[in-house]
């Protein structure tokens, strides 16, 4: 499982496992989002996470707070990018200005890449809102299973290494 901040690197990380160990690879974007940036229902949300984290073995990129703990729970092991906000926010401009108009890899059919002042807005307040509720629980996860807490790129590159 692995989780950040947009811009964190996740889709990188994921990607990199993904030809490293030949596990699928589920981008939460592409399941979560409907064409033109719609949203599921929330019940319908939990239930394609449910049968998602039922499966044998899995790579999952993405956040979701509202489904982290099924996640979590199904998860043998853990990474969170904890990356600083300047990274992510540049990081998150580029690909916007890659990307704009079409459709990410890791993204959802029919959600073209835009400019976005409430992401941009959240990825600056998430170290400060967003990470504190979620050390709580990878606090509690690493009881039970790996957590890597990667901050910077050699730590990135020595996980994929040493895996």
């Amino acid at each position: 499982m692995i989780i950040g901040c947009c811009g964190a690197g996740k889709s990188t990380l994921a990607r990199a496992l993904h030809q490293k160990t030949g596990i699928e690879l589920i981008y939460l974007d592409q399941l979560y989002w409907l064409p033109n940036y719609h949203r599921p229902a929330t019940t319908e949300w939990i239930d394609v996470v449910e049968k998602v984290a039922a499966k044998a073995e899995w790579i999952l990129d993405g956040n979701y707070a509202g489904t982290m703990d099924i996640r979590l729970d199904r998860a043998d092991t853990i990474v969170f990018l904890d990356r600083s906000r300047w990274i992510c926010l540049y990081r998150t401009i580029i690909r916007s200005i890659r990307y704009f108009a079409r459709t990410r890899p890791d993204m959802a059919a029919g959600c073209k890449e835009r400019f976005n002042w409430p992401l941009l807005k959240y990825i600056f307040f998430y170290n400060d809102c967003s990470r504190p509720a979620l050390m709580g629980k990878l606090e509690k996860a690493a009881l039970e299973k790996p957590v890597y807490v990667l901050r910077s790129n050699r730590e990135v590159h020595e996980f994929l290494v040493n895996l």
